[in-house]
């Protein structure tokens, strides 16, 4: 260490007296004179230098030796001055101190004229953003500045005695404002005349927008630039005010004196242009005068500050920071400290590299040194965080006491010190307890230092829970004392027993289950080459284990750059046969066709972070704590314990609060970035190409006996871009479809769970036992939906929704499952949706392109005949690899009783987490489960039954219940034939529109009319209740719109109206006039517009469909249709859909204005450079990660990846992907939300109830119920005022940071949208009472 270092590492300790005597009992005054002397000596020549000042952190570049000498002086004084500033302002009581962008500029040394940073590039007549009034510049010589600035500094300390403190403090926090203009052609800010000086680029005057927080470091020219601009806001907006009064735009004196320049312009103008221009500016005063109440308002109530100006800065830099955090754990895990300690010096030592390290990164480390009991080297990574400008946060100052427990020989002192310091960085010693993620036995290393000093200490863990503070749901957490909270049908040992089970197979990470083929009768060649196919694995595992230790020795050896990322870490986190069966299990996986490079290696570098993760959890610690508390939990949901009046994520909670000592079960684990999951499994993938060989005559004696690749690496197009692919050989492929092996093997969360799931209590915690789960499903590398919900202070209800609907148990109906097995084991079933197997397909047919007799027309015929045979071939292979998954997980819990834990999308809308067989399948999946709990069918039951049976075979969508009811009745016998005899009756079941489900349905109807009393009868079936066109009626309740709300049901009606069936008609009606009027096209659709060839396009306009993609919904539904002539397709689908659009149109004329509203405002917000973000009803933050697309290449040795990044936050969004997606978004957002009351309220009332997106589910008995909930809930919703939340959120959100002068056009959009978005559009007189009386709203 150099001698400067030496010094400078002394000084930081006399800094922070954390470790002054106890780490390395060294002290500032015990370096020699000799030290000091050299160290001020070069301190003042980098004053001189390009590096980067520890002092004043700020950055300077010289740009010629001789000038160097004679600014020396102008800064310090400057410097001196700025310092000065701060005192002054921190006097006042501006506490939040940020920054200002300081930059040293050169000039002419003529001292004449206006010059750009970039010199003899720049353009005279390009005049940059000059400063005025508060930043006239010196014309003379420099030394005349300090006084100036002194008298400019004393003139505004007189200026501030009338300012709003409260204001000023809380919108300095929370309003972000965007980068100072830069003049065309430069990259620097404003020059001006004269010797090279500092330019600060705010005054008390102007409104001169904030630059953005570069690299985290607070430094002393941040410091100014806050306390400057604190005085900017508040003159603004007393500026507002006095301009609200006098009916004049509420903008600061920039904006004002730009209008004034643009109203003298204006002065010939005619009077009525005139009073236009006073009114508009009038109103956008009032909308300013509110919005700036507004911003008080939420700054001061409530964390939403931080959130509503949150900028997607830590989303942007997340990507580098996640690889770091991941290497170092990675490192840390194997027990390679060594390379973690000198990765993070690497990185730490290069200032480009050192912006990425966060604290969090230096604590990895840290918390590695604890575990020695070394405290030297805990000094000496917090003096690193010091050199990086960074605090110590609770994890920190948590390793740093864990350390000092560990060490026998630490003082008490030593604490004591590191206590008060903790007190004086504003952090409490029960924080410690309460936030910090420990493992093993941290925790209680860090009790006993703490109790060194203070014997009696005991952490104050808060039991109070905070409350969800969404109006909609503050009765439903309040009000308890009717809530019936339903238990399940199992004891408490029962339940203990299915955690071990599910735990055991969580452990593993995997499982191998029989498949349904295996039934079918094994035939000599089948034996054959089963036997071949274990030969050649046996092998291949050998290959592939061998060929992994190979690279591993290189890539250990070739590590020369320790500041670079290496792979060898995470080919070290597990043991070298488990990466060997993970690629073994791939290549079993793999389908004929071959598989995206991209996503063979994504699925590979996945299964290796679940088996880390789950091995970390081992390696925590966490497994025996779990064990207790979830014994302990079982208690809740046990029927043969007492009743309880909490949920089951309070209970949940409360049990860890009992059980803390010991590791903590939330968090702790870094999730991949996907750049390293997708480097990872590229890595193997390459392995498994370069090793994997088979004989060439192995199926085939006759051919010539040589080893070739079972894997090849090739290229093919998708859409117009090349991508890489990987495919099996054909031989490879006639082993596994002629082997039809009787095993599969899954990775574990693909299985349903053998006991309740883990409620979700955090963002970080719930679902499995130990598989990761994310809470909100992203695209793979997007960060922003995890930051944002990582702020939200209270997502309560989001949660328990979650859990309710994950606490249903199911089985399985097995008579159904055996029936659906035979078809698939048989030759499958096209009508029935049963795939068949590959013996089915067409033959591939086989030429020789260069064959002679052959005509061109002939040999283009039949290679058009070969690609739809490939391509018909894969299709059916992925449909029967699906089924056969499907059948086979559901064949092997026959017998079991199953649970699905849930998560949700970016929109909130929620799915099961089993991604094969689940409730939200095809109409076979959802035939085959039904409600583990049983309950009698009741008074009602039984017709509910036969409702819902007639629904679903699609054909009495017009009639009433009781119309549906007797149509039941009238066809008992078809009904009962089907359930005796399904495949060799009458088969009426099979021409329903979801035949399996019907099949099911008549079943249960059978075997209850047969038993004694149908009312006792224990049905566990679940009925369906589907909501009418659902997105429509949000629209319609959003616009109160009389018109469309009759037509989606919101109005009570004697018969259920039928949108899909109006708009047909009225379609018709348009095309009978056009057809009268002579135009062909109209002619030819004679008869062909029914409610099945608009039903789709009527459906997804609400959620955003174009015209293009309505056109190509209606033309496949016209090619379904045998008689109508396909040459007049394309004319026919175009009309038509013009056609749709029109009617829609005239029916919900509230549903347009709203969408249109959204779609506009959304442009807007996103050519500001902004991605649309909003909040739910119930307090869910959602964001649209649509940005422009980057590309980034991933190098590795089998092929250069070229990544598609469409979510990067750093590039600027892109705009039409946020307008279209902002409607159908917004609607989904708010349906997901009616579910979720909904779900709550049943939960509460004792129901069994999940859905599927829009369609509940409940049993027989209790659909009345259910239906009662779900209508006061959606009336309940919709009473909010829910586009004037909105609205009031996106003006807070972009609206706050205003731009610089009136004439540029960034104004004139922030004008536009300020306007837009306070103009909510206009509702009708519709009573949202009326759909509590709404027999068809839901039905």
């Amino acid at each position: 260490m150099s001698l400067l270092r030496v010094c400078a590492f002394a000084k930081c300790l006399t800094r922070r007296s954390l470790f002054e005597k106890c780490a390395f009992r060294v002290s500032f005054a015990d370096c020699c004179q000799l030290c000091v002397s050299r160290r001020s000596g070069a301190v003042r020549r980098i004053s001189e230098t390009p590096f980067q000042l520890q002092r004043s952190n700020f950055s300077f570049v010289i740009p010629k030796i001789e000038e160097g000498k004679k600014r020396v002086l102008e800064q310090s004084h400057l410097l001196d001055v700025l310092e000065a500033r701060i005192h002054q302002l921190k006097s006042d009581g501006v506490l939040d101190v940020q920054h200002a962008k300081v930059q040293f500029v050169k000039a002419r040394s003529s001292g004449g004229g206006v010059l750009s940073g970039k010199g003899p590039k720049s353009k005279p007549q390009e005049k940059p953003d000059i400063p005025k009034s508060g930043h006239t510049a010196a014309k003379g010589a420099s030394t005349s500045q300090p006084s100036r600035w002194m008298k400019k500094l004393t003139d505004e300390k007189k200026k501030k005695i009338k300012k709003q403190q409260h204001l000023q403090q809380t919108i300095q926090k929370n309003v972000k404002e965007k980068p100072s203009a830069k003049s065309k052609g430069s990259k620097s800010s404003s020059m001006l005349p004269g010797t090279a000086h500092k330019t600060i680029s705010t005054t008390a005057k102007k409104t001169v927008p904030l630059n953005k927080k570069s690299r985290g470091d607070m430094k002393l020219s941040e410091e100014i630039r806050a306390a400057v601009s604190s005085t900017v806001t508040s003159t603004a907006a007393a500026a507002a005010a006095a301009a609200a009064a006098a009916g004049t735009a509420a903008m600061p004196q920039k904006v004002s004196k730009g209008r004034r320049k643009n109203s003298k312009s204006q002065v010939p103008n005619a009077e009525g242009q005139k009073t236009d221009a006073q009114e508009e500016a009038k109103e956008l005063a009032e909308v300013e005068r509110r919005l700036s109440q507004q911003v008080s308002q939420w700054t001061s109530s409530s964390s939403n500050s931080e959130h509503l100006q949150e900028d997607g800065e830590a989303a942007a830099c997340g990507d580098i920071q996640l690889s770091i955090r991941s290497y170092l754990e990675a490192c840390v895990f194997t027990g390679d400290t060594e390379r973690a300690h000198r990765f993070l010096l690497s990185q730490h030592r290069v200032m480009s590299r050192r912006k990425h390290l966060s604290t969090d990164v230096y604590n990895i480390v840290m918390r590695v040194w604890a575990k020695t009991g070394s405290l030297s080297q805990i000094g000496r990574v917090f003096i690193l965080l010091e050199e990086s400008s960074l605090k110590p946060n609770l994890a920190s100052y948590c390793a740093a006491l864990e350390c000092m427990g560990r060490n026998p020989n630490c003082s008490p002192k030593t604490v004591t010190r590191c206590l008060n310091q903790m007190e004086e960085d504003g952090l409490c010693v029960d924080d410690l307890f309460s936030q910090c993620v420990f493992q093993q036995d941290e925790r209680d290393m860090v009790l006993k230092a703490v109790r060194t000093v203070q014997p009696d200490y005991q952490p104050k863990l808060s039991t109070t829970a905070s409350q969800c503070t969404s109006p909609l749901v503050q009765d439903f957490y309040t009000e308890r004392a009717d809530h019936r909270y339903p238990k399940l049908d199992f004891t408490r040992e029962e339940l203990q027993e299915r955690f071990k089970q599910q735990l055991n197979m969580e452990q593993a990470c995997n499982i191998t289950i029989d498949s349904v083929e295996a039934a079918k009768p094994a035939t000599a060649n089948v034996v054959k080459m089963r036997e071949l196919l274990a030969d050649q694995r046996a092998q291949w595992q050998k290959i592939l284990l061998q060929a992994l230790r190979e690279s591993k020795m290189i890539l250990a050896k070739t590590n020369t750059k320790d500041y670079r990322l290496n792979l060898y870490p995470y080919l070290c986190l597990l043991t070298d046969s488990e990466y060997v069966d993970i690629m073994i299990q791939s290549v079993a996986n793999l389908p004929p066709s071959g598989e995206s490079l991209k996503i063979l290696a994504r699925d590979l570098g996945n299964r290796v972070f679940t088996k880390y993760s789950v091995r970390q959890k081992h390696q925590n610690q966490t497994l025996e704590k779990l064990a207790n508390i979830y014994y302990a939990y079982t208690d809740l949901l046990a029927k043969d314990t007492k009743e309880y009046d909490v949920l089951p994520r309070e209970q949940w909670c409360k049990l860890e609060m009992e059980q803390s000592s010991g590791p903590a079960l939330q968090g702790g684990e870094t999730s991949w970035p996907y750049i390293v999951t997708l480097e990872l499994g590229t890595y193997m993938v390459d392995i498994m190409v370069k090793n994997l060989k088979i004989n060439s005559d192995i199926l085939n004696p006759a051919y010539d006996r040589k080893l070739i690749p079972i894997l090849y690496h090739m290229y093919t197009f998708r859409s117009t871009r090349q991508i890489g692919f990987i495919k099996p050989h054909p031989i490879l492929s006639q082993m596994q479809q002629e082997a039809m092996e009787t095993k599969l093997t899954f990775d574990s969360y693909v299985m349903p769970m053998l006991c309740p799931p883990v409620p979700w209590t955090s963002v970080k915690f719930g679902a499995y036992l130990l598989t990761p789960t994310k809470l909100m499903r992203t695209v793979d590398g997007a960060m922003q939906h995890t930051v944002l919900l990582e702020k939200c202070q209270n997502l309560h209800a989001v949660l328990d929704s979650l859990n309710q609907l994950g606490n249903c148990a199911w089985r399985i109906n097995k008579p159904l499952l055996d029936i659906i097995i035979s078809i698939f084991n048989d030759r499958g079933s096209d009508k029935l949706d049963i795939p068949a197997p590959l013996s089915e397909a067409p033959k591939i047919p086989h030429f020789n392109s260069h064959d002679p007799t052959y005509t061109a027309s002939e040999k283009a015929h039949m290679k058009r005949e070969a690609i739809n045979a490939k391509k018909k071939y894969s299709e059916m292979h992925s449909l029967r690899m699906d089924a056969l998954y499907k059948l086979s997980i559901a064949n092997h819990v026959r017998d079991e009783i199953f649970w699905f834990p849930h998560n949700m999308d970016f929109r909130g809308r929620t799915y099961p987490c089993p991604p094969y067989f689940n409730h939200l399948g095809s109409d076979v999946t959802r035939a085959i489960l039904v409600f583990a709990e049983g309950k009698p069918l009741g008074p009602k039951g039984l017709d509910w039954l036969k409702i819902h049976l007639v629904n679903l075979t699609g054909l009495k969508k017009r009639s009433s219940l009781e119309g549906r009811l007797e149509y039941a009745d009238s066809i008992m016998e078809d009904i009962l034939d089907s359930a005796d005899n399904p495949l060799n009756g009458k088969k009426w079941w099979m021409n329903a529109d979801e035949p399996w489900q019907a099949l099911a349905c008549c079943m249960e109807i059978a075997n209850a009319v047969r038993s004694p009393d149908p009312t006792q009868f224990i049905s566990h079936f679940p009925v369906h209740q589907d909501g009418s066109c659902n997105g429509l009626q949000h629209y319609a309740a959003l616009g109160r719109d009389v018109i469309g709300a009759t037509s989606v049901n919101l109005m009570p009606c004697e018969v259920p109206q039928d949108v899909y069936s109006g708009v047909a008609q009225q379609v018709e009606e348009f095309r009978a006039r056009d057809a009268k009027s002579g135009l062909k096209i109209a002619q030819v659709l004679e008869g062909f517009i029914s409610r099945k060839v608009v039903k789709q396009t009527v459906m997804t306009v609400v959620y955003g469909v174009t015209r293009y993609g309505g056109r190509l919904q209606i033309e496949k539904r016209l090619k379904e249709i045998d008689d109508f002539p396909k040459e007049h397709v394309w004319d026919a689908s175009h009309y038509l859909v013009r056609m749709v659009f029109s009617g829609l149109k005239e029916m919900f004329t509230g549903t347009r204005e709203i969408q249109d509203w959204l779609t506009e405002s959304a442009r807007l917000i996103s050519k500001s450079g902004h991605t649309v973000e909003w909040v739910t009803p119930l307090g869910l933050p959602i964001i649209q990660p649509y940005h422009r697309t980057r590309s980034q290449v991933l190098k590795s040795t089998i092929q250069h990846i070229n990544l598609q990044i469409r979510h990067d936050t750093k590039e600027r969004p892109d705009t039409v992907k946020q307008k279209n997606a902002f409607p159908p978004n917004f609607i989904h957002s708010l349906d997901s939300t009616h579910m979720m009351l909904t779900a709550l309220h049943c939960y509460s009332a004792g129901l069994t109830f999940v859905s599927v997106h829009d369609c509940f589910w409940t049993h027989a008995l209790t659909v009345d119920t259910m239906n009662k909930v779900c209508r006061e809930q959606f009336v309940a919703l919709h009473n909010q005022p829910i586009l004037q939340d909105l609205s009031k959120f996106l003006l807070l959100k972009y609206c706050t940071r205003l731009p610089t002068e009136a004439k540029n056009k960034k104004y004139q959009e922030y004008r536009r949208l300020m306007l837009l978005l306070d103009k909510v559009p206009q509702t009708g007189d519709f009573d949202l009472r009326q759909v509590k009386e709404s027999t068809y709203f839901f039905s």
